[in-house]
């Protein structure tokens, strides 16, 4: 279901003549309903809001196809801070203007969905609590973008990206959806080795005692943290008000749950999804040094990749979890894709 689209502010605006193609690209904010997000347990509406970056030569080149890049968001942020509605530490279509006006980069369509939820982040995983994430955007979503947007409507013409929550995102889906994406991208991504303590790790322990909304929005990030996971990756229909299983409860380890969050980590599913890895077209991530933990589990799924002669891109550089990301996205990840999608086509 396609609503009205809203244009961002006149700062993402096309500034177009007849004779001259404007010099920055358009923000488009629509919303895209999700059949596999009804129903979810966590009440979050399945009607989503979704940014999408159009280039500059879209509204003036009408017979020209483009491809796609999916990016996602990481915990705590949405669409809207990202696409500068609210004033975020990145504004994505200035660094995407900014990419795009080096020659050697292709013009591309970017898109991500607003994945805030009741507990401030989807994990975009599938979970009856919060919604199947994952076939929203590797197949809702996409289809409703190929169905409204002159795109390259096949798997070469697609790329998923996404920092943090939604690097784990796009490294999830990517891996899991050959058919749908040929290339991935994860800055910083979280969350790759979900091997769980048997004591609750600091302010994670808070996470048993929230009992409803106010208490998530006033909860420390690693309590948010730890309710968000619950609810992607060990969902239970039986346990309200929240919906989930925790790996503690009344202080003790729950082997069982813990088994659930292992599953959907990254590091124990990539073995077994060798043969997929090896169907995309080309693969990279990255880490700043000082984000120690991502940084350490990056090096893991690299030598995974090594052992397996999967060709992959991956770096560690200089920086922590956020202060060189738009710098990451301009220099490394647009050219990335730039090289291994197709060109526009007509």
């Amino acid at each position: 279901m396609r609503t009205h689209a809203v244009l961002l502010p006149a700062i993402f605006t096309m500034i177009s003549t007849a004779a001259e193609p404007p010099k920055t690209g358009t923000v488009e904010r629509i919303r895209v309903h999700g059949r596999s997000l009804e129903g979810n347990l966590s009440g979050d509406s399945p009607d989503r809001d979704v940014s999408v970056y159009l280039p500059r030569t879209y509204k003036t080149d009408t017979r020209r196809r483009y491809p796609v890049v999916y990016m996602l968001h990481g915990f705590t942020d949405d669409d809207a801070k990202w696409f500068g509605a609210v004033k975020h530490w990145i504004e994505f279509p200035s660094v995407v203007d900014r990419a795009l006006a080096h020659p050697d980069n292709r013009e591309m369509i970017f898109v991500m969905p607003n994945a805030f939820t009741r507990f401030q982040g989807s994990m975009y995983s599938s979970s009856v609590t919060t919604g199947d994430w994952e076939t929203y955007v590797a197949k809702e979503l996409v289809a409703y973008i190929d169905g409204h947007y002159r795109t390259i409507p096949d798997v070469g013409g697609r790329g998923i990206a996404g920092h943090s929550m939604g690097g784990f995102g796009a490294l999830r889906i990517g891996i899991r959806h050959p058919e749908v994406f040929s290339g991935i991208y994860a800055l910083s991504p979280c969350c790759l080795n979900q091997s769980v303590a048997p004591r609750p790790p600091g302010p994670a322990a808070n996470a048993e005692t929230i009992t409803d909304a106010d208490g998530i929005a006033k909860a420390d990030f690693m309590t948010k943290a730890t309710l968000a996971s619950a609810a992607a990756w060990s969902p239970n229909p039986e346990n309200p008000p929240f919906f989930l299983d925790l790996p503690w409860q009344n202080g003790e380890f729950q082997p069982a749950i813990a088994a659930k969050w292992a599953a959907n980590s990254p590091l124990t599913m990539v073995d077994q999804l060798i043969p997929n890895l090896k169907r995309l077209r080309a693969i990279a991530f990255d880490a700043g040094e000082a984000d120690a933990g991502i940084a350490a589990s990056i090096k893991s799924l690299d030598r995974i990749l090594t052992a397996y002669k999967v060709p992959h891109t991956f770096e560690i550089y200089t920086g922590n979890h956020t202060d060189h990301i738009a710098e990451r996205i301009e220099i490394k990840m647009i050219p990335f894709f730039s090289k291994n999608l197709p060109q526009a086509a007509r």
